[in-house]
Order: structure tokens, then C-alpha cells, then sequence
């Protein structure tokens, strides 16, 4: 496993303004410690804390800017579906958000083929309209990403070892 450094005064930090903060130096270490791209490769060098904290921030950029429809069709609905990630938020604590994942999951394995191909602006648009039942999967992921997020910040605080060393200055 690559070994993911950060300075302890940059955690406190961070952890002074807010979870969102504390998270993103976490991981952008974890981003820098793999040469800033997540792939088959790099993710083997990476614990599976280190991989579900990073499919976490994928699925809530992704999801905030254009929903579950964006998500599957910039190719990471494998990377949150096909993976254990819906267990691995359970095992954080984050049952809520495990279930509305298994929910999602299914229409993922029922649509996922038509939202991954390649499309216009419109035609992109236009899955939004062929595929309804994800808008609600969006509006819960909506309603409780600020609870979620911050779920996940505790976690990590909780258990900041399994993300990173931690130097002093």
C-alpha cells in the first residue's frame, strides 16, 4: 500500500472550517499519492478505506452536478455499483445512504447500457426525460448529502490511521 502523508497541521486546519475541508485534504493526498488518477492500477495500491472515501467524493460531485444519470454516464456507475461500496457505507455507519444505493442499483442494472453510450447535449438531456425513476434517487441524495458528508468526516476523523500517515512539522 502507498503510504499517503499529511501534515498535521494542515488537518487542524481544515478541521477548523469544516468537514467538507478535512475531507478534501485527505483526499487530495490520496489523489497525490497515486500520481492524481484513480484506475485499476493505482486503486491496487490504495487500501479499501482509502478507494471508498474517493468512490464517496465521486458519487457526491457527480450526483450534486447532474444526478445518478451523470454519474452512469461519465462511467463510474460500474465503479459504484459493481464494487462493494453500498456495504462499505454501511460498515461506516451510513446505512441510509447504503439503501438508497441498493434501490438505485437496480435501475442502474436496467438502464445503465443506454445512459453509457455517447450523445449530443440533447440527446444527453433527453435521459433525464426517458428515465424518471432516478429523479428520485437525486432528490434523496440531495436532501441528505450535508448528513451523509459529514458522516463521512467522522469516520474518517475516527479512524484517520486506515487513510494516512500523519507527520508533524
Amino acid at each position: 500500500m502507498k503510504e499517503v502523508i499529511v501534515k498535521e497541521t494542515q488537518l487542524v486546519e481544515a478541521a477548523g472550517k469544516d468537514f467538507d475541508e478535512f475531507i478534501d485534504v485527505v483526499v487530495k493526498a490520496i489523489y497525490a499519492s497515486i500520481g492524481g488518477e484513480l484506475n485499476a492500477e493505482t486503486m491496487a495500491e490504495l487500501s479499501a478505506d482509502q478507494v471508498t472515501l474517493l468512490a464517496y467524493i465521486i458519487l457526491r460531485d457527480e450526483v450534486m452536478e447532474g444526478g445518478f444519470i451523470q454519474l452512469i454516464h461519465d462511467g463510474y456507475g460500474a465503479f459504484i455499483f459493481k464494487n462493494p461500496f453500498s456495504r462499505m457505507m454501511r460498515n461506516w455507519g451510513i446505512s441510509s445512504l447504503a439503501s438508497l444505493l441498493n434501490k438505485a442499483h437496480k435501475s442502474y442494472t436496467h438502464h445503465h447500457e443506454a445512459i453509457e453510450g455517447d450523445f449530443t447535449d440533447d440527446e444527453f438531456m433527453a435521459l433525464y426525460e426517458q428515465f424518471p425513476e432516478f429523479d428520485d434517487f437525486d432528490d434523496d441524495f440531495v436532501e441528505n448529502e450535508e448528513e451523509w458528508t459529514n458522516a463521512v468526516a467522522y469516520y474518517l476523523d475516527e479512524h484517520l490511521d486506515q487513510f494516512v500517515t500523519i507527520v508533524k512539522e
